[in-house]
């Protein structure tokens, strides 16, 4: 008996079960014939209401990465200007502070172990100093600035904004196209700024410009954002003047390919600042000493003007005195005060002597 007995709800569970999946087949069959009926037309109406996938979905062909780290002993300043452009460009990659005693060969090994083939590398010096090398890794060529007139995204407080990730435009001066060195750091600048098409973190909007423009010979860069409504363009930031020092052939290193003429070191910069105080302090010395020696010197002889004694009558002279009897000796202060008290005493006594007898 015990082995004839059945579960409670067992059967209630297959009856349960087995009209229920034949309901979902039949569902499904009058399903498949409803459509067949409707035609191929509904099935285009419907493909009408779908959303179509995002541009950004194409092919990533240009894999550029780029490499944005620094030397220790940067200022607060340099600091942001290099976050700046990480959030600028989608396509960077960070990396911890390099060590200042290290040599700079040393990054080729840094950018193909983060597997990046562009470099920009903040380099400090006298923690008031700032370079920047640029380089195409591991072949090259790389080329080496000086940072100046630096203002930051924050520091700005600029109306304009963009899309993050969004891809920018690059402007060029002219001049880049009339020299040859200033064309090489023209191709240089494309392949590090210009974000990839189709990269996995890029946004596919162009909502802003970097600008490069040539001007007392340095190159001075601009970020700018591009209004919908007329086109006009609205300044965003960061901002900052690159001077050029030097390209090299290999990166960072190798023969040299161009060399500044304009260029001038901030040392010798300096030097010529306190050389040009030096200068004017001991100007004013000669100048008090000069005023000394005039003030020392004879007044310089006018010549006589003959009309002045024009109007001058002479004085009448007066016969000449000789004196035959010795002058009496000068009495001194304290004997005439002596003197003095005596006769007031002869004269009070007197006048007593009047007033008594009356």
């Amino acid at each position: 008996m015990a082995a004839t007995k059945r579960r409670r709800g067992a059967g209630k569970a297959t009856e349960a079960a087995g009209p229920k999946t034949k309901r979902a087949k039949g569902a499904l069959e009058r399903k498949e014939s409803e459509e067949d009926e409707k035609g191929p037309s509904s099935v285009a109406g419907q493909d009408e209401f779908r959303i179509p996938p995002p541009v950004s979905q194409g092919k990533w062909k240009n894999k550029e990465r780029v490499l944005i780290f620094s030397s220790r002993g940067i200022n607060f300043r340099t600091r942001h200007l290099m976050k700046d452009l990480r959030t600028l460009m989608p396509h960077s990659k960070a990396d911890t502070k390099m060590d200042r005693k290290d040599k700079l060969f040393i990054i080729n090994e840094v950018c193909e172990m983060k597997n990046c083939n562009k470099c920009i590398f903040f380099e400090a010096k006298k923690k008031q100093d700032l370079y920047i090398w640029l380089s195409n890794v591991p072949h090259g060529p790389s080329a080496k600035f000086l940072v100046q007139n630096i203002h930051t995204l924050a520091e700005l407080k600029m109306t304009g904004n963009c899309l993050r990730g969004s891809r920018p435009v690059l402007s060029f001066d002219p001049v880049f196209d009339q020299k040859p060195h200033y064309a090489l750091l023209k191709e240089l600048f494309i392949q590090i700024f210009s974000t990839p098409q189709y990269h996995p973190r890029s946004q596919p909007f162009v909502d802003h410009v970097f600008t490069f423009s040539i001007t007392d010979e340095r190159i001075w860069f601009r970020n700018y954002q591009i209004i919908e409504d007329d086109g006009a363009l609205v300044e965003i930031g960061p901002r900052f003047v690159l001077n050029l020092i030097k390209i090299f052939q290999g990166s960072f290193g190798g023969q040299t390919l161009y060399e500044n003429p304009h260029y001038q070191s901030p040392n010798m910069h300096r030097r010529e600042l306190r050389l040009a105080l030096v200068a004017k302090f001991r100007e004013k010395q000669n100048m008090k000493q000069l005023q000394k020696l005039k003030s020392k010197e004879d007044p310089a002889l006018i010549p006589k003007d003959p009309t002045d004694e024009v109007f001058e009558t002479p004085a009448e002279e007066k016969p000449m005195e000789i004196e035959l009897v010795r002058p009496e000796p000068k009495m001194s202060l304290k004997k005439k005060k002596k003197k003095v008290h005596q006769r007031q005493r002869k004269w009070k006594r007197k006048l007593g002597r009047s007033g008594v007898q009356n």
